[in-house]
């Protein structure tokens, strides 16, 4: 086999038996998984003098599909998601993996590795996938002795923004991409997480109070799509006012103090320029505050001295990669030029926010996103937002390789009612986000419905989600899951807990 890789040095190559594999807890699993057998390849990639980029390469020993998926990363990366691997091996893809070019540990990393290493933070945004991509492949052909027929991405929350930047940047890396919750404006994703930080440092809001907050968000808007099953089908529809729940007298546990209802409303409302008043990013939806594993512990802190998650990753965003402070302040934020600083500064390498798929969609590419809208993580109006401009720059730059496409014809959003950050949460939230799911067609599973589209140029219209029903937890529950801007509404007849008994529509208003 003559291999000769550009500056990448292969550390490890080998045939690994099935057994057990280490996880790191930054994926949330750190119990020991069993892979099957595998010929395992490590390498690692220089492009720069400061750069030290982690590969990992799992390859078929019989039975390769003839394809390649590569997998996405999750927060500050610094890890190989292992565990990730070991489905897309068992469907017959080579499958590959990278640390975005650092090494960190712990659930929530930091970015401290930036401070004075710009071409790390370069390797983060955008250089380690695509190197990863290139330098896997070289691999994959060397070792079938001829490359692979198709290229797929899949990742979710930073992965689903290493898949948007795949994209924008290197269209020709990947035929298909799954992008799920997308943290894509990195830089003012990370803004309205210290927003939420400073609302909720100058007014707390109690954990123990949000299920009251929850009970009467549903109570507003539950039975807007025709059936009341403790989901909000589209919160973009609902009016709820944290001012409705404002005490009338002394404070209790069912009610908001004005400050504790003025912090909800900035949580939901978003950050805004104080100078110039402009939407810097949207809040949050409406519906699921109380569910384990949400606001708790990523928007409010548990009660503890440790801080929220989104806390962490905003301090960590303006104080490593903006400002290159470790002890950096968050009450020091000005949201008018600090902003602006970080946008200018890290947002160029970070974000991927470019509305230009022209050349992916010319190339043939496929692009399935997914966002829960109860992700207390990154918000799912996000993806809409990055959807519609997307939209509307089509509609406002012709493509002559493409006259007359529409933007389904290669990219469908869609969103999920109660579920979490990329998985979990309450409500229809499996339907194959991941590869574990034991079902293979199209309409339960991302990566099947992904191939149908690449292969057989067959779209996917719906997925069915599938959950337990959160009035009763006996019942498993199935549920339409509609390409934006489509939501499912229930027909008025049969069970409400199944999928059969809904039709994907467009809201009221815009039929």
């Amino acid at each position: 086999m003559d291999l000769r890789l550009p500056y990448t040095t292969i550390t490890s190559a080998a045939v690994a038996t099935e057994g057990p594999i280490p996880q790191s807890a930054i994926f949330g699993n750190a119990q020991p998984t069993v892979a099957p057998e595998r010929c395992e390849v490590q390498a690692v990639t220089r492009p720069t003098k400061d750069s030290e980029i982690r590969i990992e390469l799992w390859l078929p020993v019989s039975g390769w599909n003839g394809k390649y998926l590569q997998i996405g990363n999750g927060g500050w990366a610094g890890s190989i998601n292992r565990t990730g691997l070991i489905g897309p091996l068992r469907r017959g893809y080579a499958v590959a993996a990278t640390d975005n070019g650092h090494v960190s540990e712990g659930l929530v990393p930091g970015a401290a590795w930036a401070i004075g290493h710009p071409e790390k933070l370069i390797d983060f945004g955008y250089r380690a996938v695509h190197e990863t991509s290139v330098q896997a492949k070289a691999i994959v052909r060397a070792y079938f002795g001829r490359g692979q027929n198709l290229s797929y991405f899949s990742g979710c929350s930073d992965g689903g923004r290493e898949a948007l930047m795949e994209a924008q940047r290197y269209p020709e890396d990947f035929e298909g991409i799954i992008a799920g919750a997308p943290a894509n404006n990195w830089s003012r994703l990370f803004t309205g997480f210290v927003w939420n930080e400073r609302a909720l440092a100058e007014n707390p809001i109690p954990p123990a109070k949000l299920t009251a907050i929850q009970t009467a968000a549903l109570a507003a808007c539950d039975a807007l799509d025709g059936v009341e099953d403790a989901l909000i089908e589209n919160p973009r529809a609902c009016g709820f006012d944290p001012r409705s729940i404002v005490c009338e007298a002394d404070d209790a546990s069912g009610c908001l103090t004005e400050g504790q209802a003025n912090t909800l409303h900035r949580i939901y409302s978003g950050p805004t320029n104080p100078r110039t008043r402009e939407q810097l990013f949207p809040g949050y939806p409406i519906g699921t505050e109380a569910v384990a594993g949400g606001w708790v512990p990523w928007i409010v802190s548990p009660g503890s001295q440790a801080p929220s998650i989104q806390a962490s990753f905003g301090n960590s965003y303006y104080g490593h990669a903006v400002f290159e402070q470790s002890n950096w302040d968050f009450r020091t934020l000005d949201f008018d030029q600090d902003v602006a600083f970080g946008d200018a500064k890290a947002g160029p390498v970070l974000n991927a926010t470019n509305p230009d798929l022209r050349s992916f969609r010319a190339n043939g590419g496929r692009l399935i996103q997914y966002h829960g809208w109860g992700d207390a993580a990154i918000t799912a109006l996000s993806s809409i937002d990055y959807y519609e401009d997307v939209s509307t720059f089509l509609d406002r730059v012709p493509d002559p390789r493409s006259e007359n496409a529409a933007i389904d014809d290669f990219y469908r959003l869609f969103l999920v009612p109660g579920m979490g950050h990329c998985s979990g949460g309450i409500g229809p939230n499996s339907f194959g986000n991941g590869f574990v799911s034991a079902r293979t067609d199209a309409e339960h599973d991302l990566l099947s419905a992904l191939e149908a589209w690449v292969e057989h140029d067959t779209a996917p219209k719906r997925f069915v989600g599938t959950g337990t029903a959160v009035n009763d937890p006996t019942v498993t529950l199935t549920r339409p899951l509609c390409p934006f801007p489509q939501t499912a509404r229930y027909l008025g007849r049969g069970n409400s807990n199944d999928a059969d008994n809904f039709e994907c529509a467009l809201p009221a208003g815009e039929q």
